[in-house]
């Protein structure tokens, strides 16, 4: 798998660790709840189709990296740098 980094261009997958859901990206605040907080460290969705991942570029620039893809075709649809995306939820 190809994976088309903002600022160093296509590379191969194996440059890159993926870390999970961009969701992760809307962390809890201190205050909350501890139901919330368990949700957002141990509940993870699954899904078949369009996702979007966090990816971290560890053997080229240390960019992480937001991939939406199509988990059923490996079709990567976009890539964006994660400080540049507003997640669903964030102020």
């Amino acid at each position: 798998m190809r994976i088309h980094c903002p600022l160093c261009g296509e590379r191969d997958s194996r440059e890159f660790s993926y870390t999970g859901d961009a969701k992760l990206l809307n962390r809890p605040s201190d205050e909350a709840d501890l139901d919330v907080w368990h949700d957002y460290l141990h509940l993870r969705d699954n899904p078949a189709g369009e996702t979007r991942d966090l990816w971290y570029h560890a053997m080229g620039c240390g960019s992480w990296i937001v991939v939406t893809r199509n988990t059923v075709s490996h079709e990567i649809l976009a890539t964006e740098l994660a400080k540049d995306v507003k997640m669903a939820g964030t102020v």
